[in-house]
């Protein structure tokens, strides 16, 4: 699965649309996106040609990944947990994403 360059792991969200996010206020505290001020980079086994950015209803720049948002989950607490893993929240499920853009369906 993605992780940033600390090893944080990142999700996806099953509500978003393709380079759109319907994660915000309080669900944006609870999952804080992925943001960047420039170029996104691709880590090992990722594919570059898959990053993408889009501009947030606050005007920041979320990262995704095959088109989907990414987010960080606040119960993450050190790399490589994954408590967000396979969890419902603010009306729908939560996945860690892997390196072909798809959600894990299991944890890995």
């Amino acid at each position: 699965y993605l992780t940033d360059a600390e090893g944080m792991s990142l999700y996806l969200f099953e509500a978003d649309g393709k380079l759109n996010s319907t994660c915000n206020d309080a669900c944006a505290q609870a999952w804080p996106p992925l943001l960047t001020e420039g170029e996104p980079t691709a880590g090992q086994g990722a594919d570059k040609g898959m990053l993408a950015t889009f501009q947030r209803a606050d005007g920041s720049t979320q990262v995704a990944y095959n088109g989907r948002p990414l987010y960080y989950f606040s119960r993450d607490e050190s790399a490589g947990d994954t408590k967000g893993q396979d969890i419902k929240g603010f009306g729908a499920e939560w996945y860690l994403i892997s390196t072909e853009g798809e959600k894990v369906e299991e944890e890995e």
